[in-house]
């Protein structure tokens, strides 16, 4: 995971909200893929052309997590998770740094402005979190598995 940069800093400290919910809900992170066979990794890409940052949730023995963030560039990829992936359902909320709006689902959990690993998914506001709306991703069970992201109404490779 990279540290959050002074753009994130500058994006949070906008008046936000307006901004990231101008983006129609019709955005689509499409082409959800699965990875090759030589490794085995959760990978994100970005396909758009903007930054883009990444907040993963997901469940493991000690129960729910929350990650963040992971900083994209334009057309990059980056690996979330390392190793054969230990669940079917992965949980992701996304920012476009540059163009504003946000990928986002309805699955609650809890994030923060800057870098974060965050353990529960409850009582995000009480406990001093954001809560943002994270959309599912089924891997089907697979070791490995990559999603794109990319711009709305643009279809996939």
């Amino acid at each position: 995971m990279t540290s959050a940069s002074s753009w994130l800093a500058d994006l949070i400290s906008r008046p936000r909200r307006a901004a990231l919910l101008s983006l129609p809900l019709s955005v689509v992170f499409l082409a959800l893929l699965g990875a090759g066979p030589a490794r085995a990794d959760l990978r994100m890409c970005n396909m758009t052309g903007s930054r883009i940052g990444i907040a993963l949730g997901y469940r493991d023995s000690g129960g729910w997590v929350t990650e963040g963030w992971w900083n994209l560039s334009a057309k990059g990829c980056e690996t979330l998770l390392k190793g054969a992936l230990a669940a079917r359902f992965y949980y992701v909320f996304a920012v476009d740094y540059d163009r504003g709006g946000e990928w986002s689902g309805r699955s609650l959990m809890c994030t923060r402005d800057r870098e974060f690993t965050i353990r529960g998914v409850e009582d995000c506001l009480a406990r001093g979190y954001d809560r943002n709306g994270f959309f599912e991703v089924d891997t089907g069970e697979q070791k490995s598995w990559t999603i794109q992201l990319t711009d709305p109404g643009r279809a996939g490779p």
